[in-house]
């Protein structure tokens, strides 16, 4: 079932999400549903604030950017088979120069901004069947992972943003949240004005 993506403004992106436990219910539809919400909004990452949930789960496909030219011929073999589960994840390390990328979210439609994050991290986390994994990830994986990580933190892409930049895309993040934006997928807007 697809869900609708909550839109910038929603208080549910700023929340303090839930560790989720064995008896959480319906965690395979959870998943399911997940999935095919981010594969219909040609996502490559979804974290479950964005579909209304506060616990600490994000999902990652990074098989769009398997034939992305910029990347080594390594990492592109690497991502174009990289869908992963991230359940109660914890970053434990980013080391590295911070390198700059065009980051944009599904929850903040036509926003598009180059973010600084640093290319290695390590990590612990739980899988779907809550077996606990620490894993070490760079390049474009590590960032599509910190960028999902930073939503169940009720960290948003533009929070990175010098003060300046902010200034220059607030009227755009308030018509997002009005719902005065033109996308092609399920959106909940949290101050759209009610059709009579």
């Amino acid at each position: 079932m697809i869900l609708p993506i909550v839109a910038y403004g929603d208080p549910v992106l700023r929340k303090e999400t839930e560790e989720i436990t064995k008896d959480y219910p319906n965690l395979d539809a959870v998943l399911e549903n997940m999935f095919e919400t981010m594969y219909e909004a040609r996502g490559i990452g979804l974290a479950a604030p964005q579909v209304n949930l506060p616990i600490r789960l994000f999902i990652v496909d990074a098989s769009p950017f398997g034939d992305d030219e910029d990347l080594s011929e390594e990492e592109q073999k690497f991502v174009s088979t990289f869908k992963r589960v991230f359940m109660n994840a914890r970053i434990l390390e980013e080391s590295g120069d911070e390198w700059a990328f065009n980051e944009g979210c599904l929850s903040i439609p036509d926003v598009r901004e180059d973010v600084f994050r640093k290319p290695d991290i390590v990590m612990e986390y739980q899988d779907e069947n809550f077996k606990k994994h620490k894993e070490t990830f760079s390049g474009m994986v590590a960032r599509i992972i910190q960028h999902e990580y930073d939503h169940i933190e009720g960290i948003l892409f533009t929070d990175k943003l010098s003060p300046l930049k902010k200034r220059l895309i607030k009227g755009k993040l308030a018509n997002i949240s009005k719902g005065n934006v033109s996308i092609d997928y399920r959106m909940k807007f949290p101050n759209a004005k009610k059709k009579r």
